[in-house]
């Protein structure tokens, strides 16, 4: 079971393998979430039209409602807060983030791991469901839709195809 956020929803999205990741696992996330993905489908980039794309397909995903408001800090925003208490509620395995700076937050407020979403292409490929290069591809329209490119961020999705 993976907790997903709005940054990670919208990633999949733009590397268009958010559908697969439905339908290969359990996604469980929050109405806070969809609030978020619902501003930001209002911006006519690749941050709205990924965040349209999920909300088209988020109800394949396990929504909760959820109250994380105590847990928001300078790095961890409200959706984020909300997913660590989902965690936390459902007991998931992972909770999948795109917010790079809130990583080492996260990773103190929960027991699951806390992962960036390229790791769910790995995922993929590990279950035989994306070949390699149609998840380096996906990484890389990720990378490239997502302004990462020469970012930490990329760096350490990098690793995991390297």
């Amino acid at each position: 079971m993976l907790v997903v956020d709005t940054s990670a929803f919208i990633s999949l999205a733009v590397g268009d393998v958010l559908e697969l990741t439905l339908e290969e696992f359990v996604i469980v996330t929050t109405h806070t979430v969809i609030d978020e993905l619902e501003q930001t489908a209002d911006y006519d980039d690749p941050h709205g039209r990924g965040a349209s794309t999920a909300l088209a397909l988020v109800d394949k995903a396990e929504l909760i409602e959820t109250d994380g408001q105590d847990l928001v800090t300078s790095r961890i925003d409200v959706g984020e807060a909300s997913c660590v208490v989902a965690v936390q509620e459902v007991g998931a395995a992972f909770l999948i983030t795109d917010d790079y700076r809130a990583l080492p937050e996260l990773r103190h407020l929960i027991d699951a791991e806390v992962a960036l979403s390229p790791i769910v292409l790995r995922a993929l490929v590990k279950r035989n469901v994306l070949s390699e290069e149609e998840a380096t591809t996906a990484l890389r329209t990720i990378a490239d839709r997502r302004d990462w490119l020469g970012a930490p961020i990329y760096r350490y999705a990098r690793q995991l195809f390297d």
